[in-house]
């Protein structure tokens, strides 16, 4: 366990003779956008660990041509299983009874709203290395990541979405909504591509991309949405890393090293690709908040509190030809 934080630690000594603003810093917060695009299962509590997403398997066309006063044989109906095992993620900062008697910032406060953050951050690393592993790839040039060093291109994301209607993926046409409970709201249909950040001047100059400032009264599927093009709908966050310098001779692509491009995968979604556990709704999780001056035997004068979380998490794929990843590098600015 780190250190517990204390009031004369560096970092959280108080302000002496300085005049501190109420309102603390500015801070990075984390950009959530995948729990909204997957297919969401709530798990109630007293089940077991392992959760199924099960989808109907699709009939064949009945073209047979039936034969007069004979009864055709029957057609069984059936599921797909796909299971997935939660784990349970979770965290705790300690703080001491001297720093609630005596700081003068609200520290316990801040350290709650930190944590807090800190389950979206949590919950966006897991499903973005489950969703990025998917199977069905495409590559800005060449057949490998080690060869990618070229920008995404309008025939690049062309090919992605005819791969995706050749596999009957549908259209997204719900999400699910900000609200603290499970719900979701209609959007316009379309497939749904989450990308990196450093790839929105590369989308912006291709040739039919409309900004979200030009939609009028369409509806963004997330606050983070910046544009579309064709069939896709356009969302990025800064969480979503790249490959460093995992590509080909950088060139003037972004390099973290200057030698080779750092590669960035672009991950198309239709309905129903992935499947997550929504972070909504009673007892998803369970925040912790014990302030110092609770008495036990191991904390005889209530030095020390704490604040925290615990959750139950999963996320999986549940169709690999419903997505795509198209590793691409990004114009170094």
């Amino acid at each position: 366990m780190a250190d517990p934080t204390r009031y004369g630690t560096a970092n959280v000594s108080p302000a002496v003779n300085l005049y501190a603003e109420a309102k603390m810093l500015a801070h990075a917060a984390p950009v959530v956008v995948l729990d909204k695009f997957g297919m969401t299962k709530p798990m109630p509590k007293n089940k077991t660990e392992t959760i199924n997403f099960r989808r109907p398997d699709v009939f064949s066309a009945a073209d047979t041509p039936l034969q007069e006063g004979v009864t055709p044989s029957s057609t069984a109906f059936t599921f797909t299983d796909v299971s997935a095992t939660m784990r349970q993620y979770g965290m705790i900062v300690e703080v001491t009874d001297k720093i609630e008697d005596l700081h003068t910032d609200p520290v316990i406060s801040s350290i709650a709203e930190q944590v807090g953050e800190n389950i979206g951050r949590t919950i966006e690393k897991i499903t973005f290395g489950v969703v990025r592993a998917g199977t069905n790839v495409f590559y800005a040039n060449g057949t490998a990541r080690s060869s990618v060093n070229t920008a995404v291109t309008l025939n690049k994301i062309r090919a992605v979405v005819r791969n995706l209607k050749a596999n009957k993926a549908m259209p997204i046409t719900r999400v699910l909504d900000g609200s603290p409970n499970y719900q979701t709201k209609p959007v316009e249909a379309a497939y749904v591509c989450v990308c990196h950040t450093h790839i929105e001047a590369d989308l912006r100059g291709l040739a039919g991309f409309t900004p979200v400032s030009e939609y009028g009264t369409r509806r963004t599927v997330h606050d983070y949405e910046f544009g579309s093009i064709e069939d896709v709908r356009f969302v990025s966050s800064p969480d979503l890393a790249p490959f460093t310098d995992a590509g080909g001779t950088a060139g003037s692509m972004i390099s973290t090293s200057g030698t080779s491009a750092d590669v960035y995968p672009m991950l198309f979604f239709g309905k129903e690709a992935y499947g997550t556990i929504p972070l909504r709704g009673m007892g998803a999780v369970e925040p912790t908040i014990l302030r110092p001056g609770t008495i036990d035997k191991s904390d005889p004068l209530g030095q020390r509190g704490y604040v925290g979380f615990k959750c139950w998490y999963t996320a999986v794929i549940l169709n690999q030809s419903w997505m795509a990843r198209l590793e691409v590098a990004a114009t170094d600015l």
